[in-house]
């Protein structure tokens, strides 16, 4: 019996020592947001701020990657706040930030899909200059005019049918 009360006093004390979270975690706001879109997609964004993690918002999520801001449009349990907005088409890893009422600000990072435009400065192809042709001072014969076809008749009744149903 005094085995078993050491051993969970020891169990208790070891748990109590154990550090804490950082801050930087505990700061952490738990949102979600579509992590994966096409160019010119839809992008899905909510935070619960009834649960876990989560702030109430003090704005819209922004983002150079957004068409226009996400405005929080949509409510529900657990102090819901959802929207929807458009990505731009130009591929590439963007991050999306909101500010919350208690200070924290959320961010999270999302890709648009494709490849993204090389950061080297492109080289645009020279125009091509071609000299336009001088007009020909060679007279050339008129085309002759086509003869007109004949139209062939048929000679008979076995070449057009006698007209019965044979």
């Amino acid at each position: 019996m005094v085995k078993k009360t050491l051993i969970g006093l020891m169990a208790a004390s070891a748990v109590s020592l154990a550090p804490a979270a950082p801050a930087s975690a505990a700061d952490e706001v738990t949102w979600g947001m579509t992590p994966e879109v096409q160019p010119g997609g839809q992008i899905y964004a909510q935070v619960l701020s009834g649960v876990g993690n989560g702030c109430t918002p003090t704005g819209p999520v922004t983002s150079k990657g957004f068409a226009a801001p996400l405005q929080w449009t949509e409510g529900g349990n657990w102090g819901k706040h959802a929207g929807y907005t458009t990505a731009i088409k130009t591929p590439g890893k963007y991050t999306a930030s909101f500010p919350c009422t208690d200070g924290r600000k959320a961010t999270q990072g999302f890709t648009i899909l494709g490849t993204p435009p090389s950061t080297t400065s492109t080289t645009r192809p020279k125009p091509t200059t071609t000299k336009p042709k001088p007009p020909s001072t060679t007279t050339s014969k008129p085309a002759k005019p086509a003869k007109p076809q004949v139209a062939v008749k048929p000679a008979g009744a076995p070449q057009t049918g006698d007209g019965s149903l044979s």
